[in-house]
């Protein structure tokens, strides 16, 4: 069962609890999103003339850098194996003025969806290709031989069975091998899985950049090693093993049904009751924005896409603004509001030892491939707590991100001399932990120390 259907199952409180596997605290933001989210699945069930009338209910989010905002977003959107985008409101400029258009953010977002959607069909592809890939890579390996000789000759088959062994064992990964390599495969402008924040944009302006090229340019022969190769082969041969039209329909029902915009600092361009150039410009990227959250249609390469039902989250700090700064119709288009609370010295604490991807555990990890077994003891991690907790009160408050400054400032010494420690156990304690962040807790100017 793939995670959308699983997903359909949950109930907003499983939704939460799959959350608090990976974000600690701020468990109002997790239920108001939790129920957005299962609103979207009962949406589905709704008769085809109720569904019509029933629109997702966008959020905006409160709270400083760092307390979870993007991170709860984000992972909602691995939940749901949704099409998921994080956008700056501060990248995009009015119609008329130099920058990046508003609608670009859903281009975006369709880029995503052909991303996310490929990658599923190139994973249930993966083992039909195989036999192939090693096929054509033995055919590299080996000699060019009569197709009817290779199949009858017992010597023949001996020595392709050998070295399928040898190439299953790994043992000629490095072997080089000549072949052909399309022209956009040496420029290495792939972008396959590209999914992440930045990638989507980049692989857009390289996809385009390849398709002008591509096809003016011949395949060349190459020498690459046999790890590469097969890489190349696989990746031929999965594209050639999907439907792009049945993809492109896929992604677009995902992005239009599914999809996810996380609008970042929208509190930057708030009005502030100001009639200055700047505010003005704020205003006009304000009111470009409008229409795609209140449903508009945008063309993209793959098509027209219909923004009605996408998911907007909105977030800002909202230090020197407020919400009600925003134009009253966008404002109208998030109802649901929710403040995120600074965290707390308890939540440091739990945001080293609880997740599943938790600082410490990432830490032990690294060293440990150095031979170093990292331990920490309980009274350990609440010094570093407070630690975070202090720096953060004292200086610009950066939420949970202050704990990897203290972490690196704290094991800077183990980690450049880990060499020095291969094979043996290294506990911290509350006492190691004051020795070596000694000036940071005594010093009232704790920005000289951590950023």
């Amino acid at each position: 069962m793939d995670n959308a259907k699983k997903l359909d199952d949950m109930m907003p409180r499983e939704i939460v609890e799959a959350l608090d596997k990976y974000i600690i605290g701020q468990d109002e933001a997790k239920k108001l999103v939790a129920v957005a989210i299962r609103n979207r699945v009962r949406r589905k069930k709704l008769s085809d003339e109720m569904r019509a009338e029933v629109t997702p209910k966008n959020i905006i989010m409160i709270g400083p850098t760092g307390v979870g905002k993007t991170e709860i977003a984000r992972r909602i959107a691995k939940l749901a194996n949704a099409p998921f985008v994080k956008v700056e409101a501060t990248k995009y400029t009015e119609v008329g003025y130099v920058g990046r258009d508003v609608e670009s953010m859903v281009r975006d977002l369709m880029a995503s969806a052909v991303a996310l959607v490929k990658e599923e069909k190139f994973k249930e592809n993966e083992s039909k290709v195989e036999g192939e890939v090693e096929e054509r890579l033995l055919d590299l390996l080996i000699p060019a031989i009569d197709k009817e000789k290779k199949e009858q000759d017992v010597q023949v088959q001996d020595v392709r069975n050998s070295m399928r062994n040898m190439l299953r064992s790994g043992a000629l990964d490095d072997k080089e091998v000549e072949m052909s390599v399309p022209a956009m495969k040496i420029n290495g402008f792939s972008v396959m899985g590209a999914s992440s924040d930045n990638s989507v944009e980049l692989g857009n302006i390289f996809e385009d950049i390849n398709s002008m090229f591509q096809n003016s340019g011949r395949d060349k022969r190459r020498k690459v090693t046999v790890k590469r190769a097969r890489e190349i082969i696989r990746e031929d041969l999965l594209n050639k093993s999907v439907d792009n039209d049945k993809v492109m329909d896929e992604a677009k029902s995902r992005c239009e049904e599914m999809g996810i915009i996380f609008i970042d600092e929208i509190d930057k361009i708030a009005n502030r009751n100001n009639t200055s150039g700047t505010d003005v410009s704020r205003e006009g990227v304000q009111r470009d924005i409008l229409p795609i959250v209140e449903g508009t249609k945008v063309t993209t390469k793959w098509g027209v896409i219909d923004t009605t039902n996408i998911l907007f989250i909105a977030a800002g700090a909202f230090s020197v603004s407020k919400p009600s700064d925003l134009i009253p119709e966008l404002q109208g288009r998030f109802p649901l509001r929710v403040e995120l609370r600074d965290l707390k010295a308890e939540d440091f604490y739990r945001i080293l030892t609880e997740p599943n991807n938790a600082i410490v555990k990432q830490y032990k990890a690294l060293l440990e491939t150095e031979g170093v077994n990292l331990i920490f003891t309980d009274e350990a991690l609440h010094k570093v707590a407070e630690i975070a907790e202090k720096a953060n009160s004292q200086s610009d408050n950066i939420g949970a991100r202050r704990l990897h400054t203290v972490m690196e400032k704290l094991l800077e010494d183990l980690s450049f001399n880990a060499e020095d420690k291969k094979g043996q156990s290294v506990e911290i304690t509350a006492e190691y932990v004051e020795n070596t962040l000694k000036d940071i807790i005594e010093s009232q100017d704790l920005t000289r120390y951590i950023l």
